[in-house]
């Protein structure tokens, strides 16, 4: 009766979202609106709008940001639990509430409240969201953009949404810095680059707003510095909580429904079983051993029999739960990679951030860090000896999801993926590194001989 109780529960639970979404997303407007009346007169929280110091702007910059994502998460789930639970329709109450009894609570007067209050939550949430409809700048401009590169970008556009991001960008960067980020795009000139670098340098210097400028610049690199760290244990720690909820209370308990405890299938596959015999066939011959040697008494066949079949016991109860584990990591893992996708999906703003963050860490290196990294990857997963290494991942991957190691697609894989590998880094290699950095591949080559 457990199983029933659970799925009662969890239906309940689900029944609830709509409103619960609602509620939250409502609060985090209220909170907007009160910051706003408290300390901007009413009007939008803009640095613009205050006296405050700059210390105090972000403060309630960053509150500003964390409840407008709670808004826009919580409105998703308003309406995509709402497409299942229909709250604001009194046919579809039987559905919300669960049974004609709680139905018959409601009169057409409560429903009809309920439906004018569920409007206008909607409409002040939408007030809120209206007001902070502008572009992020804390996300979007964290990366300038030369003037080469919004041109090519604009000319390679091919639909509207990256025609809308790169209008955005642009907006973010009316005015950028006489040195701006380079990158892979760009192109080498007639001038070398060296001597364009010395001359913005100069005219930085002798700018009188150049502190102005250079504590913008580390506010920015601050700021996007920030943003990707937390993007990173975001993609990290919610799929591996998805996972682990999961797998504990909902496929869980739903596969172990499917499989009784009486079940004769204990085994997934033919290495569970070998792994279970020889396991059984080394304690009947640890027995032996020790009658023979006295270190233990001497067992009658009855004897003898009675332990065997308590060992067999517990391997079949021990790999019973591995192939329900194997068969539980299947489908958690799937719901783990759509908290995953999902997280990207929305978030692309920061993915974009993250991917600047990462360029500029990785082409930041010196040439000897490059080349070393390069080389310990490269001799890592495409080198002489890596063979062994993907067969034990192989092997891991196999008994995680609770399927034969199939030593021919292990030996086709080695034979195949490594030398795609190694000539992807090539590539790379030969393609950007070698227009970016002439020196790091220099060294690197130098290194490998």
């Amino acid at each position: 009766m457990k199983l029933p109780s659970i799925l009662r529960l969890a239906n309940q639970w689900f029944s609830d979202t709509p409103e619960r979404a609602l509620d939250q997303a409502y609060k985090a407007a209220l909170t907007i609106k009160s910051i706003e009346d408290e300390h901007f007169n009413g009007e939008k929280i803009d640095r613009r709008s205050s006296q405050h110091s700059d210390s105090v702007i972000s403060y309630f910059e960053a509150d500003l940001k964390k409840y407008l994502n709670t808004i826009r998460v919580r409105l998703r789930e308003f309406r995509t639990s709402r497409s299942v639970f229909q709250i604001s329709e009194p046919k579809n109450m039987n559905s919300l509430l669960g049974s004609r009894d709680n139905l018959s609570r409601y009169d057409p007067i409560e429903l009809t409240e309920k439906q004018a209050i569920i409007i206008e939550k909607l409409n002040f949430i939408d007030e809120i969201l209206k007001r902070y409809s502008e572009p992020d700048p804390s996300s979007v401009s964290l990366i300038p953009l030369s003037a080469n590169q919004v041109a090519q970008a604009n000319g390679n556009a091919r639909t509207t949404a990256n025609a809308k991001t790169l209008s955005q960008l642009k907006q973010a960067n009316v005015n950028p810095p006489n040195e701006a980020l380079e990158t892979v795009l760009d192109k080498t000139g007639v001038v070398p680059r060296s001597i364009l670098r010395t001359v913005n340098r100069l005219q930085r210097e002798l700018d009188p707003k150049a502190e102005e400028e250079v504590v913008k610049k580390f506010r920015t690199s601050r700021d996007k510095t920030l943003i990707s760290i937390k993007f990173i244990l975001t993609l990290i720690i919610v799929p591996i909580l998805a996972h682990q909820v999961a797998k504990t209370f909902v496929v869980g308990p739903i596969v172990d429904s499917f499989r009784p405890e009486n079940e004769p299938g204990i085994f997934l596959n033919i290495d569970m079983k070998e792994e279970a015999f020889i396991e059984l066939q080394r304690f009947e011959e640890e027995l032996h051993f020790k009658s023979l040697l006295g270190m233990a008494p001497q067992l009658s066949s009855e004897e003898m029999e009675e332990q065997l079949r308590t060992k067999a016991g517990e391997l079949a109860e021990a790999y019973r739960y591995r192939s329900s584990d194997a068969i539980n990591n299947i489908f958690s893992d799937l719901i783990s990679l759509a908290f995953f996708a999902g997280v990207i999906v929305t978030s692309k703003a920061d993915f974009v951030v993250l991917k600047s963050f990462i360029d500029d860490i990785v082409y930041g290196l010196s040439d000897s860090a490059k080349a070393f990294i390069i080389i310990l990857f490269t001799d890592m997963f495409v080198g002489f000896h890596s063979p062994h290494g993907w067969e034990v991942i192989l092997a891991a991957i196999s008994r995680h999801f609770g399927v034969p190691e199939n030593h021919d697609f292990i030996f086709l894989f080695i034979a195949t993926f490594p030398v795609i590998l190694d000539s992807v880094i090539k590539y790379w290699i030969f393609r950007y590194l070698n227009r970016i950095s002439p020196s790091a591949v220099a060294t690197y080559r130098n290194m490998n001989e």
